[in-house]
C-alpha cells in the first residue's frame, strides 16, 4: 500500500472538522463539559503530535475517536475524574420552541435518559453505532474489542432499552384549557 503524505493545513482543516463530534464523544464518557474538552484538545495535540501516523484517504474521524477513546482509558478513568461534579443534565441542555420541536425534544430527553442509565460499555457502543454511525467493525476498532463483544452490547442494550414502556408524548392542550 503507498503511503499518501498529507499536508500540515490540510490535516488540520480535515481535524478541526471533527471537532464536535470528538466533543460529543468526550461529553457522552466523562459526562462532564470540562472534561470532554480536555479530552477534546489532549485528542487534537495527541493527533498532531502523531500527523505522520494517519494514512491518507482513511477515516480520519475513526482515527481520532480512537485516540480519545485510548486518552480516556488511560489517563482520565485513572484519575477518576468522571466521579466528579459537573453531570451535564439532558433537561438543561434541550432548549425548544413550538410544538413539534417539543415533543422531539421530550421523546429525545427521554431517549437520552434510557441510554444513560446503560452500562458504561453499552452506553459507548450505542454511541458509536447508532449516534455516529460507525459500522461495528469501526467500533470494535475504536473500543479494541472484538466485533463480537460489541454486537453483544447492541444486542444487550437493545433488550435493556425495549424493557421500558412506550416513549410518551407530551399530551395537548386545548386553547381554552389553561388551568
Amino acid at each position: 500500500m503507498e503511503t499518501i503524505i498529507v499536508s500540515d493545513q490540510a490535516f488540520r482543516a480535515e481535524l478541526g472538522q471533527h471537532l464536535a463530534r470528538l466533543w460529543r464523544y468526550g461529553l457522552l464518557l466523562s459526562r462532564n463539559r470540562h472534561v470532554a474538552e480536555d479530552l477534546v484538545q489532549a485528542t487534537c495535540v495527541r493527533a498532531l503530535e502523531r500527523c505522520g501516523q494517519y494514512v491518507a484517504g482513511t477515516r480520519m474521524d475513526r482515527w481520532l475517536l480512537s485516540i480519545l477513546h485510548s486518552i480516556w482509558l488511560n489517563e482520565v478513568r485513572a484519575r477518576r475524574v468522571r466521579h466528579g461534579s459537573g453531570h451535564v443534565d439532558a433537561d438543561t441542555q434541550l432548549t425548544f420552541d413550538g410544538e413539534y420541536v417539543a415533543q422531539t425534544h421530550v421523546m429525545a430527553t427521554q431517549v437520552i435518559r434510557r441510554v444513560d442509565a446503560l452500562p458504561e460499555t453499552q452506553r459507548e457502543t450505542v454511541y458509536l453505532a447508532y449516534v455516529e454511525g460507525l459500522s461495528y467493525r469501526e467500533v470494535a476498532e475504536i473500543l479494541q474489542v472484538p466485533i463480537g463483544t460489541v454486537m453483544s452490547r447492541l444486542a444487550t442494550a437493545r433488550l435493556k432499552l425495549a424493557e421500558y414502556p412506550p416513549l410518551q408524548a407530551v399530551p395537548k392542550t386545548t386553547e381554552g384549557d389553561r388551568s
